[in-house]
């Protein structure tokens, strides 16, 4: 393992980790010898980015680090159209008040990552409704569709793949690569932007807003191209299996969909394959760090010390030393059986997936009903004598606390913040009851 924990220039640093896919020539010894400005486009179809993003993000991080200016590019303009890349039917078309929520919701997401105030190389936000809600189609199809052949644009795998379908793609979605390349053009002659980053699914389009810019305004005084494109590789887990996907649908970065600990323990479970390769590409650690942690996986693979570090680091950048302090308190919390110290919104975190019953306030208003009770309604025990037998061997709780009597009664002033209580019969089995609203 190398000691050196810097490199000459960011496509080293992007080569060593595994992040670069694929670039136009010239752009790995313009990234090493020159100053550029690179933007990536965001998508607000939803209302928050993913943590498939994060390769992006981090590439954009990388560079603002080695002193290049990253340009987050927000596409209010291309979201009322939509890529029509990975997906297999024509997507619903958002109103417009719903895509501006959504760009300012990912603006605010991104934040955190950049640097805005830095003096020599500050990033930037913009969004691409600034110019192409306002463009004229006469002008746009003579300056820019003359560029295109209609050959060339079927041949891009996001559109070939949808003629292969029964459905088709609508002219809508297939208009999609001009504006993606109408953005770096607009880009490149407003503010000298010369660099598109963006995933590998996205290649195609980059390099449609690359020979754009070549079209219209050739080489530069010595011969070399104007504009470059970098992309970043499609992430998937060693066992082939598309980063993120693996519990239903990739974790956000919105803390109101995607708790910090449900972000912690996602990255605190991924396999010991998927560790280093995922710290190298989602954490600014360096060779000697990521080296340490590499032998570690090696050596004692079971005390997950490259999980727990990918997951210190993802939580702490995306949702402050905060978050990762909740995500830890609510770890410690739940593994170590004892809850009673959590909110009731860390608790439904927490349990999400348990078992949930529903009470009306009146069965708990008044003397309350007893606990055995209330076990075997809520499924912790299979009868009054089983949750009995459970407690005289001391494995019930109610909200963190040992029951040592059935008949206990569990009234309103049990409730956890006036509406929700806990029971565990064991070490693991959580039930959760909830008063009906």
């Amino acid at each position: 393992m190398t000691t050196n924990t810097e490199f000459s220039n960011v496509a080293e640093d992007l080569e060593w980790r595994g992040a670069l896919f694929d670039a136009t020539p010239g752009a790995a010894h313009t990234l090493a010898t020159e100053k550029v400005t690179c933007y990536n486009g965001f998508d607000p179809t939803a209302s928050s980015l993913h943590i498939g993003n994060l390769v992006a993000i981090m590439g954009l991080v990388r560079l603002q680090r080695y002193g290049h200016t990253p340009v987050a590019l927000v596409g209010g303009g291309t979201g009322m159209i939509g890529d029509p890349g990975g997906r297999t039917t024509e997507r619903t078309l958002m109103s417009v008040p719903e895509i501006d929520e959504n760009v300012e919701a990912i603006h605010l997401q991104l934040e955190p990552f950049l640097d805005f105030e830095v003096r020599s190389n500050p990033a930037r936000m913009v969004n691409n409704a600034d110019w192409l809600r306002t463009a004229e189609l006469l002008p746009f199809l003579r300056d820019v569709g003359k560029h295109f052949t209609v050959n060339s644009m079927m041949g891009r795998d996001s559109v070939k793949d949808r003629f292969t379908r029964d459905n088709g793609i609508s002219f809508t979605e297939f208009s999609y690569q001009l504006l993606q390349a109408y953005d770096f053009l607009t880009l490149y002659e407003r503010d000298s932007v010369g660099f598109q980053a963006g995933g590998s699914d996205q290649w195609g389009n980059i390099l449609g807003g690359v020979d754009l810019i070549r079209r219209i305004h050739g080489a530069d005084s010595e011969g070399r191209p104007r504009a470059h494109g970098i992309a970043y590789p499609l992430v998937v887990g060693a066992n082939g299996e598309k980063f993120g996907k693996s519990i239903g649908g990739a974790p956000t970065l919105d803390p109101n969909q995607t708790s910090p600990y449900k972000l912690y323990q996602f990255f605190l479970n991924v396999a010991d394959a998927d560790a280093v390769p995922y710290v190298k590409l989602f954490t600014l650690l360096n060779q000697v760090q990521i080296g340490g942690l590499a032998e570690a996986v090696s050596e004692e693979p079971q005390k997950r010390e490259a999980q727990r570090a990918l997951a210190e680091e993802v939580v702490r950048t995306v949702h402050s030393q905060n978050g990762l302090d909740q995500a830890e308190k609510v770890s410690r919390a739940f593994f170590g059986g004892d809850i009673s110290g959590l909110t009731a919104d860390q608790m439904e975190d927490v349990l999400d997936g348990s078992s949930v019953t529903e009470v009306n306030r009146g069965q708990l208003s008044g003397e309350g009903i007893r606990f055995s009770e209330l076990a075997v309604s809520a499924g912790a025990g299979k009868s009054g004598g089983d949750v009995k037998r459970t407690i005289d061997q001391g494995g019930m709780y109610l909200n963190g606390e040992q029951i040592s009597d059935a008949g206990r009664l569990v009234g309103v002033e049990d409730l956890v913040e006036g509406r929700l209580l806990v029971i565990r019969r064991g070490r693991k089995n959580y039930s959760l009851v909830k008063v009906a609203e």
